[in-house]
């Protein structure tokens, strides 16, 4: 399933460090931050996508503390 979520950053340099954190994790096939529209584009397998998702955005925390990622 490919979704895209709104995903608040403050910089570029944090939307590619949020994009390198997030493809990373178990699970996510692809990811793409846009600083500019402020949105996460996330492709995971649609059985597992909530597990996913709550891990993307657990990472994202530890990566940029001030980042909100939501539907």
């Amino acid at each position: 399933m490919k979704k895209k979520l709104h995903c608040e950053v403050d910089c570029a340099n944090c939307a590619a460090k949020l994009e390198d954190a997030i493809k990373k994790v178990d699970g996510v096939q692809d990811a793409n931050v846009n600083f500019l529209t402020q949105k996460l584009t996330l492709t995971a397998a649609d059985e597992r996508f909530d597990e996913v998702l709550a891990a993307v955005i657990k990472a994202a925390k530890k990566v940029e503390p001030d980042a909100v990622i939501s539907a």
